[in-house]
């Protein structure tokens, strides 16, 4: 396979990269709509609570066996048209949840979603690869995630703003038209894009037996874990310890989106100079920042200032691993995307789901110092991954 089909242009393509982060956004941002809505929905279909939280289960548990196997699957096609694809899954999707009339509607509708988030990251890594020239791949993954963060930035309050006055199912019509709009923008700028080399399973298990992307990508799990647990249960923390009510909130979610998008913005910057560093530097930052949010975090003022650097240092992790895993992988960046991406939605489930069992069974100090310890580890499996500074040059 010629290199160059992974890498074809030298001239980048910002219109594509911010057609696809556009696309990123409305992903996300259907992904975690429920949290913020969760009550209205489970009134208005009569449901729980606790089935409607499985709207969240189950979009994550489809993603990670899209983003293992869709490659494959569609290995033979233009990555033009399943990035087409996935706009408009999501938007299906979108209006399947909207009217839904029943529960079962309701997950059918998230299951699509599922397909469509695990698909889409599963090929992000190599259509930045590819959309750009190789010294601009962390500028193109800076603007995605950058995109990931606003859409968490505004997702929630502008939910929970727009259900006061229109309901829920008003907003996930919003959600499907601004897929509309970015299908038509990725089908005005995206090139055609001819599969890179094949994925399938032996590519995948030839992968994991290499020993820095192994244990990179377990690098990526346990930041990821970390910032599941300290993010899950962030809000229980601010209500029983910090003795935050209503906007105030509201303020402290917004501060950590603001925060953690500056980040993902900054994290470019970071990298050109050492990917080592910055992905050593990064959990370090957020394990000290959940230690310091159990001996502090009492008071509002430290709160918000712990918040704030943890989500900044975050927004490393986000660019950083995917970053590096386009060096590490080679021709294999699309494999390397699907590895990545189920890594990351495991990461998410266990946090989330392990760090519930010890905030019930053992309180909410326990829990995140869970947290700070599983980043720990991920600061020293960084070190092992990257034995070596590797510089990005401009």
């Amino acid at each position: 396979m010629n290199k160059n089909q992974n890498r074809k242009e030298n001239q980048p393509k910002w219109m594509a990269v911010y057609a696809v982060a556009l696309g990123v956004s409305g992903l996300i941002t259907s992904e975690f709509l429920p949290v913020s809505i969760l009550s209205p929905i489970a009134t208005d279909l009569n449901i729980t609570e606790g089935m409607t939280g499985q709207t969240m289960s189950v979009t994550a548990f489809v993603a990670i066996f899209s983003s293992l196997f869709i490659a494959m699957i569609t290995r033979k096609i233009d990555r033009r048209w399943m990035i087409l694809s996935f706009s408009i899954l999501q938007v299906i999707s979108s209006l399947l949840v909207a009217l839904a009339p029943n529960f079962f509607i309701l997950m059918l509708g998230r299951v699509f979603l599922g397909i469509a988030v695990g698909g889409f990251w599963a090929l992000s890594i190599s259509i930045a690869m590819r959309l750009v020239p190789e010294e601009s791949v962390p500028k193109a993954m800076s603007i995605v995630y950058s995109a990931v963060s606003i859409a968490t930035v505004i997702s929630g309050p502008l939910a929970s703003f727009l259900d006061g006055f229109f309901g829920w199912r008003f907003v996930f019509i919003l959600v499907a038209v601004l897929g509309g709009i970015s299908f038509v923008w990725q089908t005005i700028s995206l090139p055609s894009m001819p599969p890179a080399t094949p994925p399938n399973l032996g590519s995948l298990r030839d992968l994991l037996k290499i020993k820095r992307v192994r244990i990179g990508l377990f690098g990526n799990m346990f930041a990821f874990v970390g910032y599941a647990v300290f993010f899950t249960y962030l809000r229980p923390f601010l209500e029983n310890v910090t003795h935050l009510v209503g906007n105030s909130i509201t303020i402290a979610l917004l501060v950590y989106g603001v925060a953690n998008l500056l980040g993902a913005i900054s994290a470019k910057y970071f990298l050109q100079r050492s990917i080592l560093a910055t992905l050593t530097v990064a959990p370090l930052v957020m394990g000290l920042s959940i230690v310091l949010m159990i001996f502090l975090g009492a008071d509002s003022t430290f709160a918000y200032i712990v918040i704030s650097l943890f989500g900044f240092a975050f927004g490393s992790i986000q660019v950083g691993w995917p970053t590096w895993l386009t060096k590490a992988s080679g021709e294999e960046a699309e494999s390397a995307g699907s590895l990545l991406v189920a890594f990351t939605q495991i990461a998410l489930t266990v946090g989330a789901g392990v760090g519930g069992l010890i905030y019930d069974s053992l309180g909410i100090y326990v829990a995140l110092g869970l947290g700070s310890a599983i980043l720990l580890l991920a600061l020293i499996l960084a070190v092992i991954a990257l034995k070596e500074p590797q510089v990005i040059q401009e």
